[in-house]
């Protein structure tokens, strides 16, 4: 593996578990960014959002993302990552970026009562799913400046991986 892959989409999108069989496929490690802050800051990320606020928490992103990219490795990184300013440009340029699209109420489905997720926290399973509407359609643009986009509507992690890892292998013949 030449390059670190970066996993991009919204929480629930399957980055994560994608990521894990990616790295399996690829022999490399994986890392999940959301993780890696929580380990380093010896908190979860709701408790970081809680006592130091999300510009906080998006400077522990950043940093964590940097070193993650001189890792060759495959990382899952939050659903706002992509989307804060000039972050596409600096992961394309760090490596190779895959969007994992799904649609709202597969997220929705997914993230359930989206207890441990500070942007969906108090809401009902409406407000649960027009929050990621929302996220989305502020999101997406930033997203699909991604240098690859694969469906993860399916939720089945080996068919994504096994599509990535041919997305990679066509990408450097």
């Amino acid at each position: 593996m030449q390059r670190t892959i970066f996993l991009v989409g919204l929480m629930g999108a399957g980055k994560s578990s994608v990521a894990l069989e990616l790295a399996k496929r690829l022999g490399c490690a994986a890392y999940d960014s959301d993780a890696e802050i929580a380990r380093e800051a010896g908190t979860t990320i709701p408790e970081i959002f809680a006592r130091e606020g999300e510009a906080a928490f998006r400077a522990r992103e950043r940093a964590v993302i940097e070193r993650l990219a001189a890792s060759r490795a495959v990382v899952a990184l939050g659903g706002g990552a992509m989307a804060q300013p000039g972050a596409p440009e600096r992961l394309r340029a760090s490596g190779v970026v895959v969007y994992l699209r799904a649609r709202a109420e597969t997220l929705s489905r997914r993230v359930g009562s989206g207890v441990s997720r500070p942007l969906l926290a108090g809401l009902d399973a409406a407000g649960r799913l027009a929050k990621l509407r929302e996220l989305l359609a502020q999101r997406e643009p930033a997203y699909m400046q991604a240098h690859h986009i694969v469906d993860s509507n399916t939720g089945n992690p080996r068919r994504i991986a096994r599509e990535i890892e041919a997305l990679l292998t066509r990408e450097q013949a």
